[in-house]
């Protein structure tokens, strides 16, 4: 996995806003009190550490986390912000529902907040689907030597039995 970066000047982001805007699922900015479901969904579907940073990205002001619903159901999530100023994700998808665009639509949404923000570019840590976000608004890598942010983070160590 690579680290990819976004123009947030690009019209492709602009693009990218119409082709979602018929989206299924509604995509707001999480309310704290909702911290406990969405980390509990979060941790329940991906890992602990996304968890913790959707812990974060709810501490901030405002937060910078965005979640997707359909029929007030917690479907997807995305943060921004979080790991690393100007970061994007972590962002995931309850498996039943994707395919339907929400993945991409809480990219486009979490990329306006960050440029709302005053950003103008976007970084991607560790990102997994390249492609994805290269189709979506021409996301290119960014030259490293296998260093990240990531590089030394403490893991839960693995309980053999």
């Amino acid at each position: 996995m690579t680290d990819l970066l976004v123009n947030l000047y690009s019209a492709r982001l602009d693009a990218l806003g119409a082709r979602v805007a018929d989206t299924p699922a509604t995509i707001r900015r999480a309310l704290p009190p909702e911290m406990h479901i969405v980390t509990d969904w979060v941790e329940a579907r991906f890992s602990c550490y996304w968890s913790s940073e959707v812990a974060v990205a709810m501490a901030h002001q405002p937060v910078g986390c965005l979640v997707a619903t359909i029929d007030d159901q917690l479907v997807g999530f995305a943060c921004y912000d979080t790991t690393a100023r100007g970061f994007f994700g972590p962002t995931g998808v309850d498996e039943s529902a994707r395919g339907k665009g929400i993945g991409l639509a809480l990219f486009y949404h979490s990329l306006k907040a960050l440029k709302d923000l005053g950003f103008a570019y976007a970084m991607i840590g560790k990102a997994g689907p390249i492609d994805f976000y290269a189709n979506a608004v021409g996301a290119i890598p960014i030259p490293t030597e296998d260093e990240d942010i990531y590089r030394g983070m403490l893991r839960t160590p693995k309980v053999e039995t």
